[in-house]
């Protein structure tokens, strides 16, 4: 996905093309930029850049989004001029190290889907307990009791994925940490993003329903909670993306 191209010019480096959906793109100071050279396809002369965001050559659009409270932009580079000292580690060679945070991205967002699950599950579980219909909680009545324990296992097993992912990537990122437990990194950071995702979703979408009408009102957040989870489910690749990962390192299998 790596769109923007770079051409080297002289001691130095032009860029061009449009970056969409960048995080704080509108408001950050710095920008870090993946370009490619021409011709190169896959994971070949990717190249990343230290940019200040306010010179000559960027444009940058805040984007309406569905989630508004993680703001993106779509940034546009037009002849962009990169001194030598722009650079970050060797032209053409930069994959790996995006590749890496990419991965250790995921294993973040994976503890805010995570965390996100939770906080619904609890918002439900106090909406219920004082929602009364027929003279009693909601709560009491035992098929909003499965809904939640479904949701609770769910949390749970989303906890596992990733607290896993966690002590992974704590192994990559100690220079003493175990080289065989690193190695896990893809596969750990794809198996919490893809679980973490769609556990957040679920728990999004069954918070508004056990909240009933007023779910959908600003006067209660499960909306904002909806929101979050359906833009993050997208983000940093959709569920069936890295299964699809997981699937080809099973395999072992190129993709």
């Amino acid at each position: 996905d790596v769109q923007a191209t770079v051409v080297t010019e002289g001691e130095g480096f032009v860029l061009d093309g449009t970056l969409n959906h960048v995080l704080d793109g509108h408001s950050a100071d710095l920008l870090i930029i993946a370009a490619r050279a021409p011709g190169s396809t896959g994971e070949a002369g990717i190249s990343l850049f230290a940019v200040d965001a306010d010179r000559a050559g960027i444009e940058r659009q805040m984007l309406p989004t569905m989630d508004q409270t993680r703001r993106q932009a779509r940034v546009q580079l037009k002849g962009l001029y990169l001194s030598a000292d722009c650079l970050l580690g060797e032209f053409g060679a930069g994959w790996p190290q995006l590749e890496r945070v990419l991965q250790l991205a995921c294993i973040g967002l994976a503890a805010e889907q995570t965390g996100g699950a939770q906080q619904v599950l609890d918002l439900s579980v106090a909406y219920m307990q004082e929602r009364h219909q027929f003279g009693r909680p909601i709560a009491s009545f035992q098929a909003l009791k499965h809904r939640a324990a479904d949701m609770m296992l769910q949390v749970e097993c989303a906890r596992s994925a990733s607290y896993y992912a966690a002590c992974v990537a704590q192994e990559v990122l100690d220079p003493e940490g175990d080289p065989q437990v690193a190695a896990e990194l893809p596969l750990a950071a794809a198996l919490a993003k893809a679980h973490c995702s769609e556990t957040y979703f679920h728990c999004a979408s069954e918070s508004i329903q056990l909240h009933g009408g007023v779910g959908f009102t600003w006067e209660y957040d499960p909306h904002l909670y909806f929101k979050r989870a359906r833009a993050s489910e997208s983000f940093l690749g959709a569920p069936a993306w890295h299964r699809e990962r997981i699937a080809v390192a099973i395999l072992g299998e190129q993709p």
